[in-house]
């Protein structure tokens, strides 16, 4: 046995290794073409935790390209749609291109899309709604078009297989589907667990396969979409409205008439008011702190080979960021896990029978 979960952590660590040399190799690429640039780590970390209107895809030996996505502008004009690509900068410039559109002429201001008038300089009185598709939002689909394919597999499986032993992707999941129900739902819920294990299935593999998506250093992962705290907040409100939709007479009760001296109620009523909205707040901002920390600490650690400008920093910096992929790796698996806990706890408190 143990010998399996040595060979099991070898070829991972080699996995991430060899995850870790494309970014490196493209890197030190970037480093020798701007030499005379000094190089800024922060601006590597930012780029790489926020989100985009492009998305890199670093090819070894071929250096850095970019997937032009959708920009979707709705201004007091009208509707502008075009690619991205159209507002790359082009390399040696300080400022990329602008766009003419139909209605207005648009460029690139850090991460934000802006009108700009002929001289291109932004025009203030333009007003301009950005619905585009950014990274963080290509991302989301492809997470949800894995979560389909798998569950519509899963489900596939368990029609053509019925009364028999599971197989393939069904085999796979099925102890962790259990392992939602019977350790998470079931004692945090109770009898009324069924009502939410499509929720509760949903948030765990919805986190989970965008954190393990997130590791990925190459296309199409290497995005930060649970590192996004706009994501997490939309998770954490969905919880909030499942809960207080959810909830008993008794659990209103607890919040407006608690079994307390009433001299109490202008205390306690407030404090449980305020613990309606910091569960599910709790829930937001610890999910982005953890992926996000880890993304940080990662590049940070690759981004010391080129603040000594030495390759042999990689012998320090490789190992401890192999090691930290290997941590990132259990918390992808860790916060799905507290994340999906916590929702089935806060519902059961929500549900639960009043005890006399």
């Amino acid at each position: 046995m143990n010998s399996k979960i040595f060979k099991t952590f070898l070829i991972s660590a080699l996995f991430l290794m060899l995850g870790v040399m494309p970014t490196l190799s493209f890197s030190q690429e970037n480093a020798k073409k701007e030499e005379s640039k000094p190089f800024d780590p922060k601006e590597v970390v930012f780029e790489h935790i926020g989100d985009s209107h492009f998305w890199p895809v670093s090819i070894p030996l071929m250096g850095e390209h970019f997937i032009s996505l959708p920009v979707i502008l709705y201004t007091d004009k009208g509707l502008e749609i075009f690619l991205s690509g159209s507002l790359l900068k082009e390399e040696g410039k300080e400022e990329g291109p602008v766009y003419k559109g139909t209605h207005y002429n648009y460029k690139l201001e850090g991460n934000k899309i802006v009108a700009v008038n002929e001289a291109g300089e932004v025009d203030k009185a333009a007003k301009v709604y950005d619905f585009s598709i950014t990274r963080n939002v290509a991302s989301m689909w492809m997470g949800m078009i894995i979560l389909l394919i798998v569950f519509f597999a899963v489900t596939s499986g368990y029609k053509k297989n019925v009364g028999k032993a599971p197989k393939g992707i069904q085999a796979l999941l099925e102890p962790v589907i259990l392992f939602v129900r019977d350790d998470v739902a079931i004692p945090n819920i109770g009898i009324k667990h069924g009502r939410y294990m499509p929720l509760l299935l949903t948030i765990f593999f919805f986190i989970l396969i965008n954190n393990l998506l997130g590791l990925v250093p190459f296309f199409p992962g290497g995005f930060n979409l649970t590192g996004n705290i706009a994501v997490t907040m939309v998770l954490s409100v969905i919880v909030l409205i499942v809960i207080n939709f959810s909830g008993n007479k008794y659990y209103w009760k607890h919040i407006f008439t608690p079994d307390i001296p009433f001299w109490l109620y202008p205390i306690m009523v407030p404090v449980e008011l305020i613990g309606i909205i910091s569960k599910p707040f709790a829930l937001m901002i610890r999910l982005f702190a953890n992926i996000t920390a880890g993304h940080i600490i990662v590049l940070s650690l690759i981004s010391l080979i080129f603040i000594f400008k030495t390759a042999w920093m990689s012998t320090v910096s490789v190992p401890f960021v192999v090691f930290m992929d290997m941590i990132e790796l259990l918390v992808a698996f860790l916060q799905a896990f507290i994340f999906t806990m916590l929702t089935s706890l806060f519902i059961g408190m929500a549900v639960e029978e009043h005890h006399h």
